[in-house]
Formats: structure tokens, sequence, C-alpha cells
């Protein structure tokens, strides 16, 4: 039997994913009763927020973090645990839209989010299955000549940890006769998401901040010299407040909300497998993801299952079966898994913006906000949530180099902007299948 998405075990329940079943334990933290003062106010328990937190908390700054459900219960808790490095927007597109200098601030930040995950993990002894290594693979020689370019786009940025797999070697690195070679990232890698956003609250936690699950926002009030942010049993008076909700912020800033798009990823994870396929199937268990608009993405667990996501549905709705969305790619990648059972099946929402690029500022002079990330959000929102931790503490110049940035509504606003993006992604999808 397949456990969904809808399936529930109470009402402050992850949804049953393969990480929820496999979720190290974690106290149920009380909801926000009455009204209590902070010096920060965070609202979002996933990888922005905590990360946010932590940073803080690292530096005697203890926060008050309002989630509406569980720590790491929307993106951060669901996605394909791929820590991939950068932006969703290559170098020179960021060169050639926001000028040199820009593009070299933020060069400078690209391996940061990774860097931070890793720290974390060895600084606070996370369980969270960490794999280093990850595999870029291209179906036609146009996408291999783009690899090819992201190589020498990365180098001028001091990155060398990149290799080219042409075709004879493909097997090294994934055994599917789909591709015609690739790239290797050697500080990509793979972890349990869940797991890792909740080992990164306990060491926020330890070290002073205060986490409220069961406490969703319904509104921020600025009064100047403080926000009070309330919540449907209680309020947080600070002097600063982070929006870190990214496509789960909802109501609580619909001047946000409405900026971004929430973008549905679907992923399932196989029965358990035997370990010599897998290991013909991903020889050295890197993570893979393809090079395609709409792009596959997959990776082996702890437990020799095969974690396999891609699809996506504009407006963050679940498709009518997760199952069908994705078996066909998954059969097609490795036609030996064509009826292979699955029991997992989940979707989890993505913030997507218009640029691709994250969404960082100030809604005021003490309400800062981060979204967007476009699906790098493992390593960019862990990036992130330390540039909003230097804000607060008086550092501005990297968290300007994102927040100065001029962003651009979705055409069409909240009602037209998922029919208009999607004509525009089957041209794209379009071109992949045509190899143009």
């Amino acid at each position: 039997m397949i456990l969904n998405a809808t399936a529930q075990r109470g009402p402050k329940a992850h949804v049953a994913s393969y990480y929820a079943a496999t979720a190290n334990s974690a106290p149920d933290r009380p909801a926000l009763i009455g009204e209590v003062r902070a010096d920060v106010c965070i609202v979002g328990a996933g990888f922005t927020g905590v990360s946010a937190a932590l940073s803080l908390a690292e530096n005697g700054i203890g926060a008050v973090v309002l989630e509406s459900h569980r720590v790491g219960w929307g993106a951060s808790g669901r996605n394909g645990g791929q820590i991939i490095n950068g932006y969703s927007r290559d170098f020179d597109v960021i060169r050639d839209r926001y000028g040199a200098a820009q593009a070299r601030a933020l060069g400078d930040m690209a391996l940061e989010g990774g860097d931070i995950i890793r720290e974390r993990i060895n600084t606070y002894g996370i369980a969270c299955d960490l794999v280093n290594g990850g595999f870029f693979a291209a179906f036609n020689n146009r996408q291999m000549l783009e690899l090819e370019h992201q190589k020498k786009l990365w180098e001028m940025y001091g990155y060398r940890e990149l290799e080219m797999i042409p075709s004879n070697k493909l097997e090294t690195c994934v055994g599917s006769d789909i591709y015609v070679g690739g790239m290797i990232d050697y500080r990509s890698g793979h972890i349990h998401p869940l797991n890792l956003v909740l080992g990164e609250a306990a060491a926020a936690e330890s070290l002073g901040a205060k986490i409220h699950e069961d406490s969703a926002v319904t509104g921020v009030e600025d009064r100047g010299a403080e926000t009070v942010i309330h919540t449907v049993q209680g309020s947080v008076r600070a002097k600063t407040t982070l929006l870190c909700g990214n496509a789960y912020l909802g109501d609580a800033a619909p001047e946000l909300t409405n900026k971004i798009m929430p973008v549905s990823s679907q992923i399932v994870a196989t029965e358990p497998l035997d370990s010599a396929m897998l290991s013909r199937l991903l020889p050295p268990n890197y993570c893979v993801e393809d090079c395609n608009y709409i792009l596959d993405y997959y990776r082996r667990t702890p437990d020799n299952r095969l974690l396999f996501g891609g699809g996506v549905v504009y407006g963050g709705t679940d498709p009518p079966s997760i199952e069908r969305k994705i078996r066909p790619h998954l059969a097609r990648t490795f036609p030996a898994l064509r009826g292979v059972r699955l029991d997992f099946a989940w979707s989890g929402n993505f913030a997507l913006t218009l640029t691709r690029v994250p969404h960082v500022g100030r809604l005021s002079k003490n309400v800062l906000f981060s979204h967007g990330d476009s699906g790098h959000g493992v390593t960019t929102t862990h990036l992130l949530g330390r540039l909003l931790a230097e804000a607060v503490r008086g550092r501005m110049d990297r968290f300007d180099a994102f927040a100065t940035l001029p962003y651009h509504s979705f055409p069409g606003g909240r009602r037209f902007r998922v029919p208009l993006t999607v004509l525009g992604s089957w041209w794209y999808d379009l071109r992949d299948k045509l190899g143009a």
C-alpha cells in the first residue's frame, strides 16, 4: 500500500512520506498561548527560519519561532534531499541581468549553503545520512555543452571540484541508457532533509531559541518601534520579525504571497531493493538530477530504496495520482524497475519567483523576509537564514547583495500567473523533448 501525502497521524503530523516514516524522535513543541516578548520573532520553522534562529542563537540572540504545523512540515521536510550548489539561474544570467559586481557578490556566497549544512552536521552531531557527491545527467549533446559552459562559469569563481563525464564513462555514475554523459559535482551530496531540520531546531533550542508549533500566524502588525505577530491563541511583541514561510506563508503577509508562485513537486520511494541492483543503478551513491527544464531527480536511501522525484504542478496543487505522474519517468530511467512496488508517494510545494532568484528584502525597517528559492532551497535557505541573522545583528552588506536586486511580479497577478507560466513551460518542455 502506498502511503500518500493526504494520510496524517494527527493535526500536527508531518505528511506520510518516507522522511516522516524514518524521522528521528522529536518533541511536540507547545503552541503559543498568551503574549510574549522577544528581540526577534521568526515566522516559519523550515530551513530558512531554523537556519536564522540557529545563527542568531550562536551569537547569543534567542528568537521565538512560530510554526503553523510542525518543524519541517513544509518543503524543508519533503524535498529530494539534494545538496545542489548555486542558484536556479546560472552566473552568466545573473551577470547579464544585474552586472558583474552583483554576480561576483552572489558567486562568492554560492557554495556557503552546503558548507553551513556540513558544519552543523559536524558541530551538533546531526544524524541525517549525509553522502557527498552529485551528478548532473545530460540527455543530448546540447545539454553536455551547457554543462561544460556551467563548469567554466564556476571555475571563474574559483570552484574546480567539477568533472565532465563522457558517455564511455557514464556507467561509473549512473546505470541508465537514456543519458549521453554528465558532470560530477564533488561538493554536492544528499541528506535526510527532515532529520536535518529537526536536528538544527534542537541545536537552536539548546542555545536559547524558543519554537512554538501549531501556532499559525494570522497577521503581522508593524507599530514602528516594534512588531506584533498574532496567532490564534497568542502574540509576540518583537523588535524584529523575519518572515520565512516561503510557499507556506499563506495570508500572514499577502504582499509577499502575491509575489511568488507555489509549485508542487512529487516524490516516490520504492520498496527496499537488492543492494547489488542498486549498486548497478547508482554505483557511487551520488544523487542525480537531469538537465531538462522540468527535471527528474533521484538517489539511494540508507535502507536500499530508490527515492525518485520530478514533475511540477504550477499553483501548488497535487496531481490526481502521484504514482501515475512519476512512475513512467522512473520506468524510462530504469527499465528494470518498471513494476517495482512503491511504498511512499508524496508532494510538497516550493516557492518560485519570476526571476528564479531568491526574493529577499524588507517590508519595513523591522520586518525582513526571504523566500522564492525556486527549486534550490536546501542550500540557499541555509545561506539566506544566516544572512537574515547577520542583518538583525547589523551586518547588511551580504543581505543587501540580494535585497537590492530588482524584483518583478508574475504577469497576470494571482489569477493568471499559473496559466501564463504553464504556457512558457510548454515551450521549454518541447525544447527538451526535441533536444533543441
